[in-house]
């Protein structure tokens, strides 16, 4: 009986913390396998979990971004409209001087 309980307070503990490194390193990994020429079809710009076993997703394709339902039934659309523009870069601070050869400092 001592054997079988200490066998369990070892190996229990191992388990779990293989499920949950197995869960993050599938985390990680998610989305880096697509097509080989690094081109994609679909892109996930955005999720959110709802529940456990629901999830709001933002996908680009052919220029439209689909708002779509995610659960473990399938996906569902829920809306449809024009892909948004990136955020423009912001400009450098106008105290910065700047010429040919690079930046300077004001000093």
């Amino acid at each position: 009986m001592i054997w079988y309980l200490l066998k369990l307070l070892v190996l229990l503990p191992l388990i779990g913390a293989l499920a949950w490194a197995s869960l993050k390193f599938a985390r990680r990994m998610e989305g880096r396998f697509g097509r080989s020429d690094g081109r994609r079809t679909v892109r996930v710009v955005e999720t959110q979990m709802l529940s456990p076993t629901l999830r709001l997703a933002v996908l680009e394709f052919q220029g439209r971004e689909i708002l779509v339902s995610a659960s473990k039934t399938g996906l569902v659309p829920l809306a449809e409209g024009p892909a948004r523009q990136p955020p423009e870069a912001p400009c450098p601070p106008a105290s910065a001087k700047f010429d040919a050869t690079g930046p300077h400092d004001a000093g």
